[in-house]
């Protein structure tokens, strides 16, 4: 099975900046982190908050998951940080 993205839910942490989000390949869950440098890097523009940063997030969603998807596709693991430098 495919990794796939049903819960639509994000959060932010406040202490490593950047966002978190989880998809799924069937039983299994995947976790990703995206680091405050990667959503930059994506959206030059993001206010560094919370606000800004989920918003940036929810903005590129689909880029997002598709690079989530490419980087679980080379190496199926538990878990994932996506950084600027994988977009």
């Amino acid at each position: 099975m495919a990794l796939s993205f049903p819960n639509q839910s994000r959060s932010y942490d406040p202490i490593r900046r950047g966002v978190r989000f989880w998809g799924h390949d069937s039983a299994m869950e995947v976790i990703f982190f995206m680091t405050e440098e990667a959503l930059r890097r994506i959206q030059p523009d993001v206010q560094l908050d919370e606000a800004g940063l989920l918003g940036a997030f929810d903005a590129k969603r689909d880029l997002i998951y598709a690079t989530g998807t490419k980087l679980y596709a080379r190496d199926r693991k538990a878990f994932y940080n996506l950084v600027g430098s994988d977009f």
